[in-house]
């Protein structure tokens, strides 16, 4: 699967785009009040890719083992210390009802911790490269 993500911001506009295998979409997030910038800032958005990443995979496991999920609640929560520091004491909870006994939606719970492949990338430290800087003088 390829993804990207980009993100296009001048004074009070905010722009993201999101494309999977070439199926692009947008993402509504507004601007900052004061002008430059996000409303919302990359922490939150890194917890949420981590939340949105076991929900979907918690359906899509559900599905391999015939449970019938019925609906999946997941909540990030973590630190950042200052500018430059990474986070820290990340965790999550989640809460899944399916058509299932108990023990398997744990089951089904603990195994899709193991797959889930936003926070697999996490735990592996995954190398990040800035591959390209262009800057325009006006």
């Amino acid at each position: 699967m390829n993804i990207s993500a980009r993100v296009a911001n001048k004074r009070g506009e905010h722009t993201v785009v999101l494309t999977t295998n070439g199926r692009e979409h947008a993402l509504e997030i507004a601007p900052k009040v004061e002008g430059f910038g996000s409303s919302v800032n990359g922490g939150e958005l890194l917890f949420l890719a981590m939340a949105t990443c076991y929900c979907n995979d918690v359906y899509r496991e559900g599905a391999r083992r015939d449970i019938v999920v019925e609906s999946v609640e997941v909540e990030v929560s973590g630190e950042f210390g200052g500018e430059g520091e990474a986070a820290d004491n990340i965790s999550y909870r989640a809460r899944v009802a399916a058509k299932a006994p108990k023990e398997q939606i744990l089951e089904l719970m603990r195994d899709t911790d193991s797959v889930a492949e936003i926070q697999n990338s996490l735990r592996r430290a995954t190398p990040v490269v800035l591959t390209q800087c262009e800057a325009e003088e006006r």
